[in-house]
């Protein structure tokens, strides 16, 4: 699993490639402990995620929270359909705001 961060349009963006699994997941929890000082929008992009097992959904979760409670927005965006329908079935899909892309996440949140 691959992680990056970069900053565009005032939105820290968090991108995952490969797959979100129990040995991959406390990298990305890890990652995501450290939310950026002045960061008020946190975008998850999934577009390169390839799959996401409970464990990932737990990070996600636990980002989800701790975002909510420093007051910062969390959204995610480019779910292939698999993640997506583990998203939808976890019930994350009412949880978190999902966008279909990048673009459409930067065009709300920004």
């Amino acid at each position: 699993m691959q992680i990056d961060r970069f900053v565009e349009k005032n939105v820290v963006i968090t991108t995952v490639k490969g797959r979100l699994d129990s040995s991959t997941s406390p990298k990305l929890d890890a990652f995501m402990a450290a939310i950026p000082d002045g960061s008020s929008v946190l975008l998850l992009d999934f577009a390169e995620l390839t799959y996401i097992s409970s464990a990932g959904l737990r990070v996600v979760l636990k980002a989800a929270k701790l975002a909510k409670g420093s007051g910062v927005v969390l959204a995610i965006c480019g779910l292939i359909p698999p993640v997506h329908e583990v998203f939808d079935v976890s019930g994350f899909s009412t949880l978190i705001p999902i966008h279909p892309n990048r673009d459409a996440a930067l065009a709300t949140l920004a």
